[in-house]
């Protein structure tokens, strides 16, 4: 299906010169709240609405420079897109944070007060969706998480903007996500993840995907704690496979890692000829940088983020220099 004009006009907005998606992410939320809490010794209700929002225009003033787009939430960032280089584009969140635990399936859920039509008016590039999924869970509770993102597909193609899907694997036994059993299952989730979403009756536009491995698995990375789930050669395999699923642009999520490894993965994305059409990195550039604005402030924060954020994601952007344009997936023409 070929993009209407709006959704190529603000995809254009959202990349590169190049057609590559280079975009940082400040759309947490509750995550970074307890963060913010913790560095600071105090409880999670003493961090104020003003803090986070101080925090992200912070994030987004010094960062968007080198990003070609900013990834922030309707709750406390739309202050913050104010503050972001005209270079780049933005997105904006659509669902609420977390997900329903009073039931199985962790059911997502999108925020009240928001609707893609007032995306559009807050002045978006973009909606982005973050679901979390595998095709192990019951398959009625997937077939909730496929209407809800239907619904959402719909609507964006109404309004003629891009829909990005966020997908965020899980064991729906409760087993921890970072174990070895789970590093051996987690190329399978990715991959048949993409193969789900990447289905045309989705509209969705770019797909927001996990690395296929958990480095730490990984015999030989930088981050391998002594347990294989597989060899470098399996992990180049699951790069490929995990890529091949997609027919639509696809983008890597950084998952809170540190830069280090993500650009590790990054390379080898690269080395495994993946036709990936960029990043949307969030914590793995800025981080290390919530705990000199708990201790020091924002000034302090801003002079940390000027030398070690921009390192960290000019880190990123030259781990994406193999990175293929974003139409050339879609077989679409060049935008002018």
């Amino acid at each position: 299906m070929r993009l209407s004009e709006g959704k190529m006009r603000r995809m254009k907005a959202l990349a590169n010169s190049g057609g590559v998606i280079a975009a940082a992410a400040m759309d947490q939320r509750g995550s970074l709240q307890k963060s913010l809490a913790a560095a600071k010794g105090v409880d999670q209700k003493q961090i104020t609405d003003q803090m986070i929002t101080e925090f992200k225009t912070a994030v987004t003033k010094v960062l968007t420079p080198h990003a070609s787009a900013i990834l922030l939430d309707p709750e406390w960032g739309l202050p913050a897109a104010k503050a972001r280089s005209k270079n780049a584009g933005l997105l904006l969140a659509y669902e609420a944070s977390g997900y329903d635990n009073t039931q199985p399936g962790r059911l997502p859920d999108l925020l009240p007060h928001v609707s893609v039509r007032r995306i559009v008016d807050w002045g978006a590039d973009a909606v982005k969706v973050l679901i979390y999924y595998t095709p192990f869970e019951d398959s009625k509770i997937n077939d909730i998480k496929h209407a809800f993102i239907e619904r959402i597909g719909s609507e964006c193609l109404s309004y003629e903007i891009p829909f990005f899907l966020e997908f965020v694997g899980y064991d729906p036994q409760g087993d921890n996500e970072k174990s070895l059993e789970y590093a051996k299952r987690k190329p399978e989730i990715v991959t048949r993840s993409i193969q789900e979403f990447t289905k045309a009756q989705y509209y969705v536009d770019v797909l927001k995907v996990e690395v296929p491995i958990n480095a730490e698995y990984l015999e030989g990375s930088s981050v391998y704690k002594g347990q294989k789930a597989y060899t470098r050669a399996e992990a180049l395999d699951h790069f490929r496979w995990a890529g091949s699923a997609a027919s639509k642009p696809f983008i890597y999520l950084s998952a809170g890692v540190s830069n280090a490894q993500f650009t590790e993965s990054l390379h080898m994305a690269a080395e495994a000829r993946v036709d990936f059409s960029g990043v949307l990195c969030g914590r793995a550039t800025w981080k290390e940088g919530i705990p000199v604005y708990a201790k020091e402030g924002v000034k302090a924060l801003e002079e940390w983020l000027s030398k070690e954020g921009v390192k960290n994601i000019n880190a990123v952007n030259d781990s994406i220099k193999s990175a293929k344009p974003w139409y050339a997936k879609m077989d679409a023409p060049v935008p002018v």
